[in-house]
């Protein structure tokens, strides 16, 4: 397949072309730079693969999935080497979509899809080539694990999967991908329930939490434009303050509205700060925080630490994120076949599994349950109470016996998602706003 034009469709349905200016890509981008000086986040046999040996793989990510066990695992599965270049989302970003032959292969979520398609960084995938491709669930590819499942507003991943001839990204399934899925989840806020009385899932969690009065000086939320903004916004809207159009691309006008909001709050003395790591967010709620902004590692963190953090199961519905794998448009020959090899391990098994002990979903769930118990499987996709305490990836105790994940079970937390992880079109002025919040 030759080189598409490269564009992809934006919120309201008009393409991005790649004929636009080489200044204002630089701009975007350089903005995003910016953006990233305020973000500082016994097993079965491993199935057999075709190795491409001596062959270096050179992955630039976030440490959500850039983690040293799983370098570890996939270089004996695969006798290949792999070098990890982790980092801020805002700062890998700006690098990948200005400097393609840097990596191999990009790791992070389908809001940056828009950005490296248009910037030239990524090439097509070809579908054929993903062995597991047709037990990759329906969450990718339809937006839905169940009929009734509410899809989201925002880059829902499967709007920008598929490569069509013309050069757009969509939902039409296609002979060639804009990304590999896998690493996904459903994020919202947590909660000390030693002094927030616990609340019931769906019915009375409120994002609204992030605002109530009773919590001044004592709320935080995540340093991050495409995420703690919906944060802020669910939780304006779960207050009754403001109702948006289209939670997943917000008008200048309402974001004007919505800062206006923050900036006062902020100046009351409302929140206590912003977090730009998982382990300063454990730090907060260890320090005063009752209520913010959550990555389940964190809550996990804190619960093994004796802290009891409800990961909240708002009533409004989840913020979800999903992982995606591109490959580099600078990538060809064997370097290129290792790294099929290395997209084709992440849904082989094994890794779902170790990201499962961290409260990670995998797009092939089911080839992922023979390397977790019974118990494990139970408690991390089922929502069922666990009888046993259960172990993260660090060896220690992460779920205490008699506990159920919060929310229920996989299928019913991606059935109530009310916006994914987004950049929208009116993402520059949107950071504009953030850094007048954050310099408030």
């Amino acid at each position: 397949m030759s080189r598409p034009s490269l564009k992809s469709k934006s919120k309201s349905g008009a393409s991005l072309n790649s004929t636009a200016s080489t200044t204002d890509r630089r701009s975007f981008c350089h903005s995003l730079l910016h953006a990233s000086t305020g973000i500082a986040l016994t097993a079965p046999v491993a199935p057999t693969v075709f190795a491409r040996k001596h062959s270096t793989v050179r992955v630039l990510g976030t440490h959500v999935t850039l983690q040293e066990e799983l370098r570890q695992r996939a270089e004996q599965d695969l006798g290949i080497r792999l070098v990890f270049h982790p980092g801020g989302s805002a700062k890998i970003l700006h690098r990948a979509s200005t400097q393609p032959e840097s990596f191999d292969l990009y790791e992070q979520w389908s809001n940056s899809i828009g950005v490296l398609w248009q910037a030239g960084a990524i090439q097509p995938i070809e579908k054929a080539r993903i062995r597991m491709w047709d037990q990759v669930n329906s969450l990718t590819k339809s937006g839905k694990l169940t009929p009734n499942a509410k899809i989201g507003a925002g880059d829902a991943p499967y709007r920008l999967l598929y490569v069509q001839k013309d050069g757009l990204l969509d939902s039409t399934p296609s002979r060639h991908l804009s990304f590999l899925p896998y690493v996904h989840n459903a994020d919202s806020y947590g909660y000390n329930s030693s002094i927030i009385p616990q609340g019931i899932p769906y019915q009375t969690e409120s994002w609204g939490w992030l605002l109530d009065e009773r919590y001044k000086g004592r709320v935080a939320l995540v340093n991050a434009p495409t995420i703690g903004i919906f944060d802020a916004a669910l939780a304006v809207q779960a207050k009754g303050w403001m109702k948006f159009t289209d939670i997943g691309n917000l008008s200048r006008h309402e974001l004007d509205q919505l800062f206006k909001i923050l900036i006062e709050k902020k100046r009351e003395g409302h929140f206590r700060g912003v977090w730009s790591s998982v382990p300063q967010s454990v730090e907060f709620m260890e320090q005063g925080v009752v209520v913010q902004s959550m990555f389940s590692p964190g809550v996990s963190t804190l619960n093994s630490r004796g802290i009891p953090c409800i990961y909240a199961a708002p009533k409004e519905g989840y913020r979800a994120w999903h992982g995606v794998m591109c490959l580099s448009s600078k990538t060809h020959g064997s370097i290129k076949d290792a790294a099929y090899e290395y997209m084709n391990w992440w849904l082989s098994g094994w890794p779902g599994a170790f990201i499962a002990r961290q409260g990670y979903y995998i797009s092939t769930p089911h080839l992922s349950k023979p390397y977790l118990s019974q118990q494990e499987w139970d408690y991390w996709y089922g929502g069922k109470k666990t009888e046993k305490d259960l172990k993260g990836t660090d060896g220690q105790i992460s779920v205490r016996r008699g506990s159920s994940r919060s929310g229920g079970s996989y299928e019913t937390r991606f059935s109530n998602i009310a916006v994914w992880n987004t950049v929208m079109p009116h993402y520059e002025y949107s950071l504009s706003k953030w850094n007048e919040f954050l310099l408030t």
